[in-house]
């Protein structure tokens, strides 16, 4: 009988383990992805894009915002990279380490089109990105690279029988022998040191209005310096 009782005992921590690997990696809750508001009203929600939203009622996007197909969008701490970012080039080109400039230093109506380079006309999921991935116009009319990767960067080996895929997007820049491709067919002659690939940090938000991607925290908003 001590035995059968020790079996099941066993049995059930080891069961209590695997499922805790599998929400630690996961992330231990589920993810809805359709919400019933505007990808604008949605940003609102959430704390992570206060200065995001700031910059879209000064410049007078919202109504873009929402017209667009797809929205990656960038949080605080995207916007305070540039900002750091900004403060430091000044500082060396004022020749001023003591230079203060901060995020109402920004003139947010000429940024307008910088935050429009994160706009595009369809709606682009992990569905319909082909395996190359999308070369695509942004509504400022940059193009950028919309990739689906395989990687086991963020993930638990022992409780993946697959790698899972995430979207980045990756703006392309010109390289001593390496040109800036003009369409999706010379996609496979980039060189890596052109990719500014930035990871997606959340995927797939489907508002009324749109699709929205989050990207990572450690993203530089406009690619500032050219920065991912």
């Amino acid at each position: 009988m001590k035995i059968i009782v020790s079996f099941i005992v066993s049995a059930l921590l080891l069961t209590a383990v695997i499922s805790c690997k599998k929400n630690y990696t996961i992330g231990g809750s589920k993810f809805v992805a359709q919400v019933n508001m505007t990808t604008y009203d949605y940003l609102k929600t959430n704390h992570l894009f206060d200065t995001l939203v700031i910059m879209i009622d000064k410049m007078g996007l919202k109504d873009e915002v929402n017209q667009a197909g797809t929205f990656f969008a960038v949080t605080n701490y995207s916007i305070r990279n540039y900002v750091q970012a900004k403060q430091a080039d000044l500082q060396i080109i004022e020749n001023n380490e003591n230079l203060v400039y901060t995020f109402d230093s920004l003139d947010l109506p000429s940024l307008k089109d910088s935050l429009r380079t994160y706009m595009f006309k369809d709606r682009l999921t992990r569905d319909n990105i082909s395996a190359i991935g999308e070369w695509r116009n942004s509504d400022e009319g940059d193009p950028r690279w919309i990739q689906l990767i395989s990687t086991t960067d963020y993930t638990n080996q022992n409780v993946f029988t697959t790698d899972p895929q995430y979207i980045y997007l990756t703006k392309v820049i010109p390289k001593p022998g390496f040109n800036v491709p003009t369409d999706s067919t010379q996609l496979n002659q980039v060189d890596p040191s052109q990719e500014l690939q930035t990871l997606c940090q959340t995927t797939g938000i489907l508002t009324t209005t749109g699709v929205l991607h989050v990207l990572a925290n450690s993203h530089t908003f406009d690619y500032y310096g050219n920065n991912n």
